[in-house]
């Protein structure tokens, strides 16, 4: 492909999501020139691909939006609790619309690679629609963004339908009548499974491991609770962002194995009763200690138990692994779904599945006829979207070569030896550990205005020094290891993909990551090296 035609641009963002169109408009608003790469035909990201039955938010919607403009907060009007895909992918493209973004977007469009030239001081994108260059490159991919399908003989040769729940059709799917199996029990099977079970004629639930899971309550928001929020909207948003998550969790500083058994039940309770991700926050030791952690634990087994009525099932639904360490899942009538006759669940961790045949599913000890298969298998975490395409710094490093034992990144937003290269929301910020809408804007914010002071002071190079990301990689795992978070084989640390390394990858503490990113920029970026562009002909 050649080089010669390829289109000049001061800024290529890759993705059109949440990151990459507030991304496009921060840059577009300091007067860059901007493309943004777009594989979908549509703006929206994550909630784009994500159109499983079900699929819904698990941060309240009055929460999960763009503050970046007063009047999009006070006109857009959220009508649940908890907000569906397509309610989310509206609210996307009217931002989109209102803010005139899309005419910056070049869609279905896939890149292949990125190559750092150093005597330039230029990317050169590579894509399957042509070759752009530009002085920035900024990866708005994504934190679960790239699908994870798992590798099971046979899978390619099943005659029906094979669904995955991240990369759902956009036309409908029609399973009415149909024999389904779903292959995976996390969030978005934990969302899809009663609506499937509407639909399907019989419906099994090919389980391996179980996860912990806490009704969501949803329920229409009133023109009184709009009203509340609006008129405080900003200190609203400061309250929030003080939370160790970035949204309200409801934070209760009281320790677990301080409270009189009584009170520690009634915590619980009022936590089921509210419902969603708050119930993490229930005691301020649950994420640190194990013993305090068992008693959220007991306490969620027993409402399995109490949901589900046979108890064979209901003790395979129930986890025996830490409360948080995978992502809690936020359902409706999850657990009440196999109640229903319709319904079967498989344990597959004592009887692994063995292929996937034309017409079904075989295990050790049993064939399944199906009709279609729903591949419920999660993400390629953090990283996955960045992994396919073919990056190379100075030198000719390769990206992946660098990230071969894991991903390294200061902040999170830049790997030193890419230069120029940010990372929004990347390994080593707090991401998937919050509200990721707050996450993005903070760091879009922090790429825009470093690059606005690296222009200003003619030195539009910007690097993350070795020493930095050394630090702040040591200082990510110390507070990871702090916390019980490392002891599940969660898709934090990518162990749901064969073959990735097992590193912890997000940082834990909202409030504490953004007071570091301020400290940076008060000591001049701190961590970042800035140098002139090469001189054209040198």
């Amino acid at each position: 492909m050649s080089h010669d035609r390829a289109q000049e641009f001061d800024a290529i963002v890759v993705g059109a999501g949440l990151a990459g169109l507030y991304m496009l408009h921060r840059l577009r608003g300091q007067g860059l020139s901007v493309r943004v790469i777009e594989a979908g035909n549509g703006v929206g990201g994550t909630w784009y691909w994500n159109r499983y039955p079900g699929a819904r938010c698990d941060v309240e919607s009055m929460e999960y939006s763009y503050q970046f403009s007063e009047e999009l907060q006070q006109e857009w009007d959220w009508s649940e609790r908890y907000a569906t895909q397509p309610e989310i992918l509206s609210y996307i493209e009217h931002v989109a619309e209102r803010f005139d973004l899309a005419r910056d977007v070049q869609f279905e469009t896939r890149v292949a690679s990125a190559d750092f030239d150093e005597k330039a001081g230029r990317w050169t994108v590579e894509s399957d629609r042509g070759v752009f260059r530009s002085t920035y490159i900024v990866m708005a991919t994504g934190c679960l963004s790239s699908p994870n399908t798992p590798e099971i003989p046979g899978l390619d040769r099943f005659a029906g339908p094979t669904l995955h729940t991240g990369q759902w059709p956009h036309e409908p799917v029609d399973l009415r009548g149909k024999r389904v199996g779903v292959i995976g029990t996390g969030s978005s099977a934990i969302q899809s499974i009663p609506h499937l079970a509407e639909q399907a004629d019989q419906l099994f639930v090919f389980q391996r491991t179980p996860n912990y899971s806490i009704p969501a309550h949803n329920q229409p928001l009133t023109d009184e609770r709009r009203a509340e929020v609006r008129k405080r909207y900003a200190a609203f948003r400061a309250e929030n962002a003080l939370m160790p998550f970035g949204f309200d969790t409801r934070v209760n500083d009281v320790a677990a194995l301080e409270t009189d058994p009584a009170e520690l039940e009634a915590e619980y309770e009022r936590r089921w009763e509210h419902g969603g991700l708050p119930f993490l926050s229930a005691f301020n030791d649950l994420i640190f200690d194990r013993e305090a952690n068992e008693t959220a634990a007991d306490f969620l087994r027993r409402k399995i138990r109490a949901a589900v009525d046979d108890p064979e099932a209901a003790a395979l639904l129930s986890p025996d692994t830490v409360v948080g360490c995978k992502r809690l899942c936020v359902d409706t009538d999850y657990y009440e779904t196999f109640n229903r006759p319709n319904v079967r669940l498989v344990d597959v961790k004592s009887d692994p599945i063995v292929e996937i045949t034309p017409d079904g599913l075989s295990t050790g000890n049993e064939t399944f006829a199906l009709d279609a298969l729903v591949l419920a298998t999660g993400f390629d975490a953090m990283t996955g979207a960045i992994s396919k395409i073919e990056i190379r710094g100075r030198g000719g490093l390769a990206l992946s070569e660098k990230w071969a034992a894991g991903p390294r990144a200061y902040l999170g937003l830049q790997s030193a030896g890419f230069p120029n290269l940010f990372l929004i929301t990347g390994p080593g910020s707090p991401s998937v550990l919050s509200n990721m809408i707050p996450s993005i804007e903070q760091h879009v914010n922090f790429v825009a205005d470093c690059v606005a002071h690296a222009r200003s002071q003619d030195s539009e190079v910007i690097e993350a020094t070795a020493e930095s990301e050394d630090e702040w990689i040591a200082h990510v795992n110390e507070v990871a290891d702090a916390s019980l978070y490392p002891q599940c084989n969660s898709w934090y640390l990518g162990a749901n993909v064969p073959g990735k390394p097992r590193v912890f990858m997000p940082y834990l503490g909202f409030p504490a990551y953004v007071e570091k990113c301020r400290d940076v920029v008060a000591h001049g970026y701190e961590g970042f090296r800035f140098s002139p562009l090469p001189a054209v002909g040198a």
